[in-house]
């Protein structure tokens, strides 16, 4: 691997340019001279389809990044604080492929636009090759940073480049709202901006050069052995580090077809879990003598994939907008959206199952579900999108058997309102169902009063999180008193969108054509 030196005047890799094809001919011929550019330019090379390793560089010790300083705690919902994705999750991908040859057409839609920006910007990412640096020797030995690249696009100029940035090497320490992230800016004449996010599910950059918007439509990103790092051995996390080619959310991508699709394929999704559930007679462990399939409505399961990806502070700005966000991705990425999602307490995929060395919600289900028929291994399981929605729908129902019977009987005569006990468990535990309980209680709120959300009436507005207590033939909001930040903003985000993919007793679940926020 070449010597890549980033101090001032040094030669850095050139900006990869590739005019937009119109023919199937001219992509072809583009795609081979991009793979040559990279074998001859100085800085750039190829990977040769990942399947070679590659010795990392090895330089005298420099000036590091800085290092990474905790900042003051953020909102405790966010996703932006993200864990590593296990080595595992990216191994499990389908083996590397010649990308496919890409044709760029008119008179398309915005969203067939966008489809081929992304599927011409994983095309050029294919044979792009990370470069790691290694400064030091032998104990003192560390990597340098993650390199990451992005596949950008200029809608002034018609034509691609290629970008690398290099972040500080793990754990970051980074908080939203706190100090900026630090980073290298390895290709010259590129101006990026951190947007959000640190690991291969949400980190985004915002980039321009001389003046010119670039918008992202691919990223290349390395998933690296979580136990090598803890080891700190830095020339082996190099040695085998997995690059995936993944685009996380962006504004350049979002639009209200991908939203309607979005919504359309979670609800075929979960309708399909809930029917293989059926098929399987899989019985209820709350309602003895019932089905599984029968207990937990498909509109529970499809609200879970979407606030379980929303972040509290992007809800609390955006409203339904940022439930729009989600809901686009998945129409963009489909199966493989959230994929590489993982907290910080390293729940992972689009559910937000945990391992926990084989004690976490995932084998939970695994152990206690068994006619599911779930996957056994938890990286594959977890973010496998159909898998995932049958665990949840088990881990839902094995959450209300462990409530109390008044719970249980209210919920099954109003799964939609009374699902708010399920997900606070699925957020949180059991014991957040208990504080829920009593905070109701001392609300003076029946569980057979709670209702769906209302609109609230000029000089009767309170301040959410709330739950909504009917009277007459009206809703009224009522704040829920503090007791689980999280868990409370969580219930809000429930009660704000089930609806929104309609109701357990619809026979025609809603099928809105424009945007949720619209």
């Amino acid at each position: 691997m070449e010597f890549l030196d980033t101090g001032p005047g040094a030669l850095c890799p050139l900006p990869i340019i590739i005019r937009a094809m119109n023919t199937l001919a001219r992509t072809s011929a583009a795609l081979t001279l991009l793979t040559l550019s990279f074998l001859i330019l100085p800085g750039c090379s190829t990977t040769g389809g990942g399947a070679a390793e590659i010795e990392p560089t090895v330089i005298e010790p420099e000036k590091a990044l800085p290092t990474q300083e905790p900042a003051p705690l953020g909102d405790a919902g966010s996703k932006q604080e993200e864990g590593e994705v296990p080595l595992a999750v990216a191994e499990s991908e389908q083996p590397e492929k010649a990308p496919q040859e890409v044709v760029v057409q008119g008179s398309h839609s915005r969203h067939d636009v966008i489809h081929d920006l992304v599927a011409e910007g994983q095309a050029l990412l294919h044979d792009v090759e990370l470069k790691y640096v290694l400064t030091g020797t032998g104990k003192k030995q560390v990597l340098r940073g993650r390199p990451v690249a992005f596949a950008l696009w200029s809608d002034k100029k018609q034509e691609w480049c290629i970008v690398h940035i290099e972040l500080p090497r793990p754990p970051i320490k980074w908080k939203p709202g706190g100090k900026p992230l630090v980073f290298r800016t390895l290709t010259p004449g590129i101006q990026a901006r951190h947007v959000k996010g640190t690991g291969a599910e949400r980190l985004m950059f915002a980039f321009s050069r001389e003046g010119d918007p670039l918008k992202v439509y691919g990223r290349k990103f390395p998933v690296f052995d979580n136990n090598l790092i803890k080891r700190k051995q830095w020339s082996a996390v190099a040695q085998t580090a997995k690059s995936i080619v993944y685009l996380p959310f962006t504004e350049d991508t979002f639009d209200p077809a991908f939203v309607k699709s979005g919504k359309e394929f979670l609800l075929a999704t979960a309708g399909k879990a809930i029917e293989e559930l059926r098929l399987a007679k899989v019985p209820s462990a709350a309602f003895p003598g019932e089905l599984l399939a029968d207990v937990i409505p498909p509109q529970v399961i499809t609200t879970l994939a979407v606030i379980e990806q929303t972040d509290d502070g992007d809800y609390i700005e955006k409203q339904a907008g940022a439930f729009d966000e989600v809901l686009s991705q998945y129409g963009l990425k489909r199966d493989e959206a959230f994929r590489y999602s993982v907290s910080s307490a390293k729940a992972l995929g689009p559910m937000q199952f945990t391992n926990r060395k084989g004690n976490g919600t995932y084998s939970l289900v695994v152990r206690r579900c068994p006619g599911a028929r779930l996957d056994p291994i938890f990286e594959r399981g977890a973010t496998n999108l159909l898998n995932a929605m049958k665990a949840a729908v088990c881990l839902l129902d094995l959450d209300l058997a462990g409530m109390s019977t008044q719970i249980r009987l209210a919920y099954r005569a109003n799964p939609d309102v009374l699902g708010i006990f399920p997900v606070a468990a699925y957020n949180g535990g059991g014991r957040n169902v208990a504080k829920l309980y009593r905070v109701l209680t001392r609300m003076k709120v029946n569980l057979d009063e709670l209702s769906r959300p209302g609109m609230q009436l000029a000089g009767d507005s309170v301040a959410c999180p709330c739950v909504w207590k009917a009277e007459g033939t009206r809703a009224r909001p009522l704040s829920i008193p503090k007791y689980n930040n999280e868990n409370r903003w969580y219930i809000e985000k429930y009660q704000s969108i089930v609806s929104l993919f309609g109701t357990a007793g619809d026979s025609a679940l809603v099928q809105p054509s424009v945007s949720l926020s619209q």
